[in-house]
C-alpha cells in the first residue's frame, strides 16, 4: 500500500496575483449551518500572557466591550442558537464558554446560560458544552457545579512543567503555574469524566518529547497542538525564511505518540491528519477542506468570526451583526464566513495545485493573511505543514506494509 498522497515536493514561492485555475464546485453548496457557538461569557483575563494575540495583538476592540456578558446578551444568544438549531435540524452542536477567562463570569452564570441554551434548542438536539480555562480559578466547588451541569473543562497551558509556562503570568508578573497545575490535577483526580483535555501552543524552542511527556503526567484525555498565530506580515516567532522548526517539532512528538501505540492520549492534530490521509472526514480548523462551522458571540452581543483573525489586523473578525438585530443565518452570508466555507475555491492557485491539498487544506485561515493581498495565500507555515504531513504519510505507509499483527500497524 502506498501513501494516499503524492510525495512530490511543491516548494513555496511568493503568492501570485494571477487568476486561479478553474475550480469544480463540491456537490453540496454553502452556506453550511454553524455547529460551534463560541460565546464570550467574560471578555477579560486574570493572566497577562506575554504572547497573547488577543490582548497583545493588533486588535483592540475588546477594550470597548463589557467585561462580562450581561444577562440580556446571554438570553438573546441562547434564543438565537436555538433558532439556528431548529432552522437547520441540528441533532447536536458545540457550545464553547470562552473568554478571556470565562470562569471570571462565575460558574453559576455558566451553568444558567448552558441550561438556557439546552432549553432553547429543539428536542433531540444535544448541546456539548465546554469551558476553555487557564485552570487557575478551578476549585472543587466550581468543578462540581460544572460537572453537575455536564460542562466539560478544557485547559490552556504551555506545557506540564513550570519552566514551560514562564510567559503565562498574572498582571503583577507572578507565575500562573502553581495555580494552573493545581487546577489540572484537581480535575484529573476528582472529576476525570469532565476533563476535555489540554490545549498547547507549539514552541519549537522546547524539547518536544519532554513537553509531550510532561503533559501526560497531567493525565489529559486529549491534547490539541496549535501553531502560534502569525502571518506573512507578522511572522511567527522562530519562523525565518528557511527551515521547518514547527514541522520538525510536530514530527518528533508524532513519532513519540505513534511508537507508544497511540494509547497514551488522543492528539487531535495527529488523529485528523491520519484520517485525512486515509480519505476519511475530519473536522479541524488547521487541516482539511471541511466547511468551517464556528461563530463567536462577544460580550456585547456582536456576532463575529473566530478570534484568531484578530491576530491579523484591527477589526478583522467583525461582521457588523449582533444577536439583537440578526439571526446567525445572516452571518452565514458574510463574505469572510462564505470564503471559509468555499473549500478549495477560496485558496491560492499555489495551494490548489499542491498534491497535499486535501490534507493540508491551505492551513489555518488566519495564517494565510498578507497585508495588501488578503487571505488568498499559502499558510505562513506552508513548509512546516508539508514537512509534518509528509512525515505522517511516510509513517502510515510504512505501517501499512507490516503484517496486521505487528506493533505500530494502521490505527
Amino acid at each position: 500500500m502506498t501513501s494516499p498522497i503524492s510525495m512530490t515536493s511543491v516548494p513555496y514561492s511568493e503568492p501570485s496575483l494571477s487568476a486561479p485555475p478553474p475550480y469544480e464546485p463540491p456537490r453540496s453548496e454553502p452556506p453550511f449551518p454553524f455547529r460551534q457557538f463560541i460565546v464570550k461569557t467574560h471578555g477579560r483575563c486574570n493572566l497577562a500572557c506575554r504572547y497573547c494575540y488577543l490582548y497583545e495583538g493588533p486588535d483592540r476592540t475588546w477594550r470597548t466591550r463589557p467585561a462580562a456578558a450581561p444577562p440580556g446578551v446571554l438570553a438573546r444568544t441562547a434564543l438565537r442558537i436555538g433558532e439556528h438549531a431548529r432552522a437547520h435540524g441540528l441533532t447536536d452542536l458545540s457550545l464553547v464558554l470562552h473568554g478571556g477567562e470565562p470562569l471570571l463570569a462565575g460558574v453559576g452564570t455558566l451553568a444558567r446560560f448552558t441550561g438556557l441554551v439546552r432549553d432553547r434548542v429543539p428536542d433531540g438536539c444535544t448541546v456539548h458544552a465546554t469551558v476553555q480555562t487557564n485552570a487557575t480559578l478551578l476549585t472543587e466547588r466550581r468543578l462540581a457545579v460544572l460537572a453537575r451541569h455536564s460542562i466539560r473543562v478544557g485547559i490552556s497551558l504551555d506545557g506540564g512543567l513550570p519552566e514551560h509556562n514562564t510567559q503565562r503570568t498574572d498582571h503583577a508578573g507572578r507565575p500562573s503555574w502553581p495555580a494552573a497545575a493545581r487546577g489540572a490535577r484537581l480535575i484529573a483526580e476528582r472529576c476525570p469524566e469532565a476533563y476535555a483535555g489540554i490545549l498547547i501552543v507549539v514552541d519549537p524552542t522546547t524539547d518536544p518529547v519532554e513537553l509531550y511527556e510532561s503533559l501526560l503526567a497531567l493525565r489529559a484525555p486529549a491534547l490539541d497542538l496549535l501553531l502560534p498565530h502569525g502571518n506573512w506580515s507578522a511572522r511567527p516567532p522562530h519562523r525565518g525564511s528557511s527551515g521547518t522548526p514547527y514541522g520538525d517539532w510536530l514530527c518528533a512528538v508524532f513519532d513519540r505518540w505513534w511508537e507508544a501505540g497511540r494509547r497514551e492520549t488522543r492528539v487531535r492534530l495527529f488523529e485528523e491528519c491520519l484520517a485525512l490521509l486515509l480519505g476519511l472526514p475530519a473536522a479541524t480548523e488547521s487541516l482539511g477542506l471541511a466547511p468551517f462551522d464556528a461563530v463567536v458571540v462577544e460580550t456585547d452581543g456582536s456576532i463575529e468570526q473566530v478570534d484568531s483573525l484578530k491576530s491579523c489586523y484591527e477589526g478583522a473578525a467583525e461582521t457588523g451583526l449582533d444577536v439583537f438585530r440578526n439571526r446567525f443565518d445572516d452571518a452565514l452570508r458574510h463574505p469572510g464566513i462564505a470564503a471559509r466555507q468555499a473549500g478549495a475555491a477560496s485558496l491560492s492557485a499555489h495551494c490548489r495545485a499542491c498534491p497535499l491539498l486535501s490534507v493540508c487544506g491551505g492551513g489555518h485561515y488566519a495564517h494565510r493573511y498578507r497585508a495588501g493581498h488578503g487571505f488568498a495565500n499559502p499558510s505562513v507555515y506552508c513548509a512546516d505543514l508539508q514537512r509534518f504531513i509528509r512525515h505522517v504519510a511516510g509513517r502510515l505507509a510504512g505501517a501499512a506494509a507490516l503484517p496486521a499483527s505487528s506493533e505500530g500497524g494502521v490505527p
